[in-house]
Order: C-alpha cells, then sequence, then structure tokens
C-alpha cells in the first residue's frame, strides 16, 4: 500500500495486533532485556550500583585504558550517553577520563582503585544472577540464544 493509498478511516485489525504482540521479536527481546536489567538492578542494589554501571565498569577492565569510543561501541551507545553515563560513576571516584596524551582530543578511561574493588564485590552477584537467568532459558543451555543475541548486535554494528 502506498502513501496515497492510505485511507484515514483504515485500521489495523485486532487480530494483527494480537499477531505482533505473540511473534513480534522487537517486542519480547525489549521485554526481556527489561526484565533482565531489573534482576541484575536489584542484585547490585546493596552495592549502589544498576546493572548498566556494572557493564561499563566491566567494560574499563582491561589491560590498557580503551578510547571513549571503543567502550562507547562496545556498550551500543553514543558517546554522548556514555559520557552522562560516566558522570556519576568518575563523581564517585569509581573511573578516571584522560586526555589521550598521543591525541589530546581523545579521552581514555581507566578503572581507578576504589572501581577495582567494587568490581571485585559485584562479580560474584553478576555471576549468581547470570546463573539463576542462564538456568531460566529453555534448552540444554544458554548458549544458543547468547550466540543468536551477539549475531544480530554484530549485523546492527557492521
Amino acid at each position: 500500500m502506498s502513501k496515497k493509498d492510505f485511507n484515514q478511516n483504515d485500521k489495523v485489525p485486532f487480530s494483527s495486533t494480537l499477531m505482533v504482540r505473540d511473534s513480534c521479536l522487537c517486542l519480547h527481546v525489549r521485554r526481556a532485556a527489561r526484565t533482565i536489567a531489573r534482576r541484575f538492578d536489584d542484585a547490585f542494589r546493596p552495592l549502589d550500583l544498576t546493572s548498566g554501571q556494572y557493564s561499563l565498569l566491566m567494560s574499563l577492565n582491561r589491560p590498557h585504558p580503551p578510547h571513549m569510543q571503543d567502550v562507547a561501541d562496545l556498550l551500543a551507545m553514543d558517546r554522548t550517553t556514555l559520557t552522562a553515563n560516566l558522570k556519576p560513576l568518575e563523581r564517585r571516584g569509581l573511573v578516571n577520563i584522560q586526555p589521550d596524551p598521543k591525541d589530546r582530543r581523545g579521552r581514555l578511561l581507566t578503572l581507578t582503585d576504589p572501581g577495582m574493588a567494587l568490581l571485585v564485590r559485584a562479580f560474584p552477584i553478576w555471576q549468581k544472577t547470570q546463573a539463576e537467568l542462564e538456568s531460566m532459558v529453555s534448552g540444554p543451555d544458554s548458549s544458543r540464544l547468547l550466540a543468536d543475541l551477539v549475531s544480530l548486535s554484530r549485523e546492527q554494528a557492521g
């Protein structure tokens, strides 16, 4: 149907709504993502940490400080969003943001000692919560689901 064929009185049948409700990958991945994030948020709450902050801190746990763009790419967020997410962690003294000595326009991100100490406390919580969630995935293990999700996210990044 082209735009010119669209009639303001046309309606999408309710049966189509039910079909989308029952089969839409986007809807169900978003619902699952929110559910999973809530589970991790609840688990990390005693550490005053969110699931997103945990992922960000873990992404900085590298042998060499990553560039801001590398972290943004890994977390599938733009630099502006990453900067906004880094600010509270920087205020808490968990991360340092330094100019890149090789290119002063670039920024390098590092975990501070308190940031690493928080990761040390958070990692066992992540392991326990991850195992609980994996046990809820049908089939012998969650590796196929994870592989499919990674494949989908790589498609978007490419």
